[in-house]
């Protein structure tokens, strides 16, 4: 199971943003160009909505809250956040799955989209039919964070408590599926503990929940809880990425600080209903990656442990098979399931 848990999804990643880095500035320009929408139809004309599938305060909220100005400047058009939350990304993603392929309802996946067919008996919509992909937005780096009435200052210490007390430790997550969630699973199995799972409807309501001494622990984005490492109202531990983050550049990896080879990272994507044209996907995909490279942008998501990666809707295709592939092994393999 070990060689599974350290060769799966967050592996993957890293190798498909690896591929695609070379290509990125010669692919999309620094010039922009609209669309045509369709036939005798320019693209945008009107607001354009993106559905981000978790409540406010998360890390996917927040990047594209940070994004959302710099579209609304390069496309002419409002771009509004809309935060569906539920059953880790299904709810929202169903919703522009159901819209029409126009180009004016977006959405946001991240890694429950690869898990959720397998970890739900029955999924609203088809993962590889109904949605077309646009782009690999961002990659974002985990930190595992305790509140401090947690007598833990470090990831072994945590083990050790864990193991003393076993099945009494809480953990939140953004729901059933969602990023925190699954690296904490993988986490707990590879240290050999258990943890008692905590589903919230989105990441914003489970830093909240850690924050006030709800549950006991977070596998957190950097960007939804660095804040409050400042304030001490969270402890943070170590970093799930393979390499330590420049946002944290104290804090050991979870690996070398107690789990040797555990990785684990968010991604966060943007799809449309399937039948959108390709000249809109196109659009898009140039619109957020011209978004992404301005730098007042790319300073704010860096200082929040994030970082952008843009590939192209092909790339970013490729990816999402693989990560159906591997989720579905890896849920089988740890026995993640629906609490």
């Amino acid at each position: 199971m070990k060689s599974i848990v350290r060769r799966t999804a967050f592996a993957l990643c890293s190798a498909a943003i690896a591929a695609s880095a070379s290509q990125l500035h010669a692919q999309a320009s620094s010039s922009f160009d609209k669309s045509s929408g369709g036939p005798g139809q320019a693209y945008p004309t009107k607001p354009i909505r993106i559905i981000v599938p978790y409540a406010p305060g998360g890390s996917t909220d927040v990047v594209f809250r940070i994004l959302a100005p710099r579209l609304t400047e390069i496309l002419g058009q409002q771009i509004i956040i809309d935060n569906r939350p539920g059953a880790a990304s299904t709810i929202g993603l169903d919703i522009v799955a159901k819209s029409a392929p126009d180009g004016y309802t977006v959405g946001v996946n991240n890694i429950a989209y690869g898990a959720n067919p397998t970890i739900y008996k029955k999924m609203p919509f088809d993962s590889e039919k109904d949605l077309l992909p646009v782009t690999l937005v961002s990659i974002v780096t985990l930190v595992m964070t305790v509140h401090p009435s947690v007598p833990a200052r470090s990831i072994r210490e945590f083990i050790a408590l864990a193991k003393a007390k076993p099945a009494t430790l809480t953990y939140g997550s953004a729901g059933s599926g969602s990023a925190n969630h699954l690296a904490t699973e993988r986490f707990a199995h590879m240290a050999g503990i258990k943890l008692l799972h905590v589903p919230y409807k989105g990441g914003g309501p489970a830093v909240v929940s850690v924050v006030q001494g709800e549950t006991s622990t977070l596998l957190a984005t950097i960007p939804s809880s660095i804040q409050h490492f400042k304030t001490r109202r969270l402890i943070p531990l170590a970093v799930s990425s393979a390499k330590r983050n420049s946002a944290l550049p104290d804090l050991p990896t979870i690996s070398e600080a107690g789990v040797p080879g555990y990785e684990a990272i968010e991604w966060q994507g943007l799809v449309v209903p399937a039948g959108t044209s390709q000249n809109v996907i196109r659009t898009l995909y140039q619109a957020t990656t011209k978004a992404s490279q301005g730098a007042d942008v790319r300073e704010k998501v860096s200082a929040l442990g994030a970082d952008f990666v843009n590939t192209t809707p092909e790339e970013f295709d490729q990816f999402v098979k693989r990560e159906l592939s591997v989720w579905s092994k890896v849920v089988k393999e740890v026995g993640i399931k629906i609490d």
